[in-house]
Order: structure tokens, then C-alpha cells, then sequence
């Protein structure tokens, strides 16, 4: 497997994305964003310490034969390669330093750990929904929470929480996200006018270019996006499960100054 993927032309970068359930990782085509092979998947190890989510990502690389740069996300602000916060992941990494623990892990190979939403929105922005589009492109991954990440010209605005910001006395994600359709029993009919209130409220602060839906609930946008009411385009993303690795492995490559 390693020679298939080595031996591979063009571009490649590898990417790896922490997620609650699941940890994957795959090779890309820094070309085109796509996924050279099979993606990796690992069940996310509970409870999700650093030392745990660290041994699963050796793993990792060690099936895909890859021994070079490593993007990796983490459902966290990252700041300066240390995680700030966990959002599904074991607490005890606030503080923790995962470019060190991740770099000590993998025989100290260059690492670069950032946001997952972040990465999401760096993998759209430059081969998916927003590639085409100039400007201000603000991606919202709507899932338990709302992610956000927000480009300018392909130039990533890190670790904005724009699901936190409150929107009419309640906090932005307990309105829209797709945990809140869920719990509130809503129609998609129904979930669009609490989203449209959202999306008014942050293009009314960011004025953007074009909004990129991710997350699960993209999947059946055309259930839902039509009902919109903001001024703002809003586009279903296209990457969806790859996303958080293509943009984890081009933020590497970016990082590497290539």
C-alpha cells in the first residue's frame, strides 16, 4: 500500500480528522482535493485523551505508509498549536500542546493542527461550493453545534465560535443547529426561518459573499436552503466527509510554505 500511494504523481498531502466518533485520514491531491485511495477510519478511542487520540493517529499513518507533513484537525480552538477547547473530545486536552504531542508521536515529522471547522472551510473554499467566489465566503457546519469558518480571499480567519454568538436572546446554535431541528421537533420548513434568523444576524456583522452549508443536514439542502429568507447566497457544501481532511492536509502544505 505504501508504494501504491508513494509512487503516486502530482501533489499529495495527508490529512487527518478527529472527530467524536470516528478518527480518518487519507492521502489528497493537493491538485484537484481529492482523495487519493481509500480513507482510514478508526473509532475515536474513549475516553478521547490526548495520549489515546495521539497512538490512533500513529496508526494511522502507519497503514497509509506516509512519512511525510501531517494536517490534523481536532474539534477544539486551536491557538499557536494548543487546543483551547474540546467539544467531544476528553477535556484534558485544554492546554495540551498537540503539535508537540502530535509531532513527538509521529518521529517528529512536521505537524499542523488546527480547528476542524477551520479546515472544512479551507477544503470548500478552495475546491469545493466556494472555489469560484471572490470575496468573503463564511462556511457554518451545522451538526450538534454550528461550526464557522470564515475566508477572505482563501486567506482562513482562525477559530471564529460564530455559533456562540447570540441571536434574539438566544445563542446561535441552540436556534439553528441541526441538534436543535431535532430536539424542537421542527420541519425543514420551520428549522429554515430560525436559520434565515442566523445567517441575518452574521451577514448583518461579516457581510459575506457566499455561505457554505456543511454538515450532515447539507445533504438534503434542497429541503431546506430554498426557504432561506437572508440576502446572503447560501449553497449546500460539496466535500462533506472529506472535507476536514483535504483541508487538514492543504493547511499542512501551506505550513510547509510549498
Amino acid at each position: 500500500m505504501a508504494d501504491s500511494m508513494n509512487d503516486t504523481p502530482g501533489r499529495r498531502g495527508f490529512g487527518v480528522d478527529v472527530g467524536g466518533s470516528g478518527v480518518k485520514g487519507g492521502l489528497v491531491d493537493l491538485d484537484t482535493g481529492e482523495l487519493i485511495g481509500e480513507r482510514i477510519k478508526i473509532e475515536t478511542p474513549q475516553p478521547a485523551t490526548p495520549a489515546a487520540i495521539a497512538a490512533t493517529v500513529r496508526e494511522i499513518l502507519a497503514q497509509a505508509g506516509w512519512d511525510g507533513p501531517v494536517g490534523l484537525t481536532l474539534p477544539a480552538v486551536v491557538t499557536d498549536g494548543v487546543a483551547r477547547t474540546a467539544a467531544n473530545i476528553d477535556a484534558s486536552w485544554i492546554g495540551t500542546d498537540a503539535r508537540a504531542l502530535f509531532t513527538e508521536a509521529l518521529d517528529g515529522r512536521p505537524v499542523t493542527v488546527l480547528n476542524d471547522a477551520d479546515a472544512a472551510g479551507l477544503a470548500e473554499d478552495r475546491y469545493g461550493a466556494g472555489r469560484d467566489v471572490d470575496g468573503v465566503v463564511v462556511l457554518l457546519t451545522f451538526g450538534t453545534g454550528i461550526g464557522s469558518a470564515v475566508l477572505h480571499h482563501g486567506v482562513l480567519l482562525p477559530n471564529t465560535e460564530f455559533g456562540h454568538l447570540e441571536v434574539d436572546g438566544k445563542e446561535a446554535e441552540h436556534r439553528a443547529s441541526s441538534a436543535a431541528k431535532e430536539t424542537h421537533d421542527l420541519s425543514y420548513h420551520e428549522w429554515a426561518k430560525e436559520v434565515s434568523r442566523v445567517l441575518t444576524r452574521f451577514e448583518d456583522l461579516l457581510w459575506p459573499d457566499l455561505f457554505i452549508a456543511g454538515g450532515g443536514i447539507s445533504r438534503k439542502g434542497h429541503k431546506w436552503i430554498p426557504h432561506l429568507t437572508n440576502r446572503t447566497p447560501v449553497v449546500a457544501a460539496t466535500l462533506l466527509n472529506t472535507a476536514g481532511i483535504v483541508g487538514a492536509a492543504l493547511a499542512a502544505d501551506q505550513s510547509s510554505g510549498r
